[in-house]
């Protein structure tokens, strides 16, 4: 019984280790090389043969510098900046929408649920690129939401939506919308309806009683979405790039660049691991919320 449990808890360890421990040293080491012209396109690289002393030339020649130059180009730090922004209005708008969604489906009839479930769903069946691809059809300058307000003469010129940050804003929302709705729900369904009750007997309105029980009980199903949203929009690469054009900065695009336009793989390197360190905190964060939860639902 013993080995079973060590067993049982060691696969997610297991698995720790060989999909983000060993990849994060990997990444690390080549944050610390230098760009050569060559297969891997940077150096040192570790050769065993030539045993205690190759691997102490190829501690040696790990350096800094790569970190240092993200500091002197202001194009890293700017993208870092702007994508903390697109994310936090990002998570802000998607909570906007996603939470009257959720409380219209917890106060709906419990048949109707489950097909509102499915239908918030239902996206994922569909492949993500191709869900953003549709989004250029609808909001490019022919597409049809300009045809549509063309055709009512609400605009008389096409808007410019398409690559610009609201397209990116557009696309984030749509894309992570159940990542925010599912959560809150969650949260609304296990909601006591007779507290609800118990303050309209006291003499509070509708509108009082939600903001003074509905909304703090939803507090953790807030916070939950709010990160299931922030934290991939931060680093996301293909919204930015299909919706948003060269004109839109983030960081997960200037990560892209540097691995594949310029090869550049240990300045790439270190913007991944600086990225990766920023994510860190809301992770925590999120983990010691779901933490609390458990504890209060135990």
């Amino acid at each position: 019984m013993n080995l079973a449990r060590r067993t049982l808890i060691g696969i997610p360890y297991l698995w720790l280790l060989l999909l983000f421990l060993v990849p994060f040293g990997i990444i690390f080491k080549i944050s610390l090389s230098d760009y050569a012209v060559s297969i891997p396109p940077y150096t040192p690289t570790l050769d065993l043969s030539e045993g205690w002393q190759g691997i102490r030339g190829f501690f040696a020649a790990l350096d800094w510098e790569n970190y240092v130059f993200l500091t002197e180009d202001d194009l890293y730090w700017r993208a870092y900046l702007s994508s903390l922004k697109i994310a936090v209005i990002s998570t802000f708008l998607t909570l906007l929408v996603g939470y009257p969604i959720a409380y219209g489906m917890a106060k709906s009839a419990p048949e109707w649920r489950p097909m509102l479930m499915m239908l918030v769903i239902l996206p994922f069946w569909t492949s993500f690129l191709i869900r953003v691809y549709a989004w250029i059809g609808i909001l490019s300058n022919e597409g049809y939401l300009n045809q549509l307000l063309l055709w009512t003469g609400i605009i008389s010129d096409p808007l410019q939506i398409m690559n610009t940050p609201t397209a990116v804003y557009i696309g984030i929302v749509y894309t992570y919308l159940p990542f925010m709705i599912l959560p809150i729900y969650a949260t609304l369904e296990r909601m006591d309806d007779s507290l609800l009750e118990a303050a309209e007997d006291l003499g509070c309105s509708r509108l009082s009683a939600f903001w003074i029980i509905t909304l703090p009980l939803s507090r953790s199903g807030i916070i939950a979405g709010s990160f299931l949203v922030f934290i991939p929009a931060l680093g996301e690469f293909v919204i930015p790039s299909l919706l948003g054009g060269s004109s839109t900065l983030m960081i997960g695009k200037v990560l892209w660049e540097e691995f594949f336009s310029n090869r550049d793989w240990p300045v790439a390197s270190a913007v991944a691991i600086i990225l990766l360190l920023i994510l860190v905190i809301p992770i925590i964060l999120f983990q010691k919320n779901q933490e609390k939860n458990q504890e209060a639902d135990a």
